[in-house]
């Protein structure tokens, strides 16, 4: 029986909250809709009202301090966790890593990443205690092949 190999690393991607909803013509992923290579959630703007209605509070929009502040906090937990960061671009309304943390499942990377950022927010009184500053989830891609790592972190080093 052949054992698995590890990734190569993982592509993470996730959005600051109320920025990217259910039905938004730029595409989003839900349960139905989350197999690669499947098509996206459907632009509807109906949903995608019925998801902003349904917002707790604003969106969430970083500005160039809370974008640095997010950068440095995934950084720093990079090294302390002893992850190999290949790429990352925090950007005002997303954040895309690329990650090699093979002893973590990839939403728990995201997840650190995502409280870190949170943490460090909070403490440079940039966000309030208890702001929601991220969406639920995000996008989870194991890449498993030297190209697709390639591919990943040229996006994320190029993406505007």
């Amino acid at each position: 029986m052949a054992s698995l190999q590890p990734p190569l690393a993982y592509f993470l991607t996730w959005t600051t909250y109320g920025t990217r909803l259910h039905g938004d013509a730029r595409g989003t992923v839900d349960c139905l809709h989350n197999q690669r290579g499947s098509a996206m959630v459907p632009e509807s703007p109906g949903r995608e009202e019925r998801a902003r209605l349904a917002l707790s509070q604003d969106e969430y929009v970083m500005g160039d301090n809370e974008r640095n502040v997010v950068d440095a906090a995934i950084r720093d937990h990079c090294g302390i966790r002893g992850w190999s960061l290949r790429a990352l671009n925090v950007r005002t309304n997303h954040v895309h890593v690329v990650v090699t943390a093979n002893t973590h499942h990839p939403g728990q990377v995201m997840e650190q990443f995502k409280s870190w950022g949170t943490r460090r927010l909070t403490s440079a009184g940039l966000i309030q205690r208890g702001r929601r500053d991220w969406t639920d989830g995000g996008s989870k891609r194991w890449l498993n092949f030297p190209e697709d790592l390639f591919e990943a972190v040229n996006y994320v080093q190029n993406c505007q």
